[in-house]
């Protein structure tokens, strides 16, 4: 008989969360890194050093995407993640209001105006996938 006892509902909800966030971060970090001047187009124009930082933000979502899951370093992922997601939002904003397009990516409020709400959905995500956070689901002792 295993030692290891089965995960519970709550516990298999945030695993799962996690690995999805996880690679929605690693596909944004090598779009980061593979299509660096079409994230340019929609980052804001007082974004000193535009290009590098575009790079260091896709390293940036690399790491987080691979630290998120692993256990010792969750936490700081989810922290870290959760404030690069405040960060970039006015790079959404603007990429919303000045109609840029993306490849892959749809050019219009039907798209724009859910991507711009789900933003703070994505910082609490990274919190709750951490284990930073509960809310709304609290743990029962």
């Amino acid at each position: 008989m295993s030692s290891d006892l089965p995960l519970d509902r709550p516990t298999a909800t945030r695993t799962v969360m996690r690995w999805v966030l996880a690679a929605f971060y690693a596909a944004a970090g090598v779009a980061h890194l593979w299509l660096p001047d079409k994230l340019l187009a929609i980052t804001p124009s007082w974004v000193p050093f535009a290009p590098q930082i575009i790079f260091a933000t896709g390293l940036c979502e690399l790491a987080g995407a691979a630290a998120l899951v692993t256990k010792p370093l969750r936490k700081l992922a989810g922290f870290a993640l959760a404030a690069y997601a405040i960060c970039v939002w006015p790079a959404n904003f603007k990429h919303a209001i000045d109609g840029v397009d993306l490849p892959y990516i749809a050019n219009g409020w039907l798209y724009h105006g859910p991507r711009l709400l789900v933003q703070p959905v994505l910082v609490w995500w990274a919190l709750y996938c951490a284990d930073i956070i509960d809310w709304p689901w609290r743990r029962r002792d």
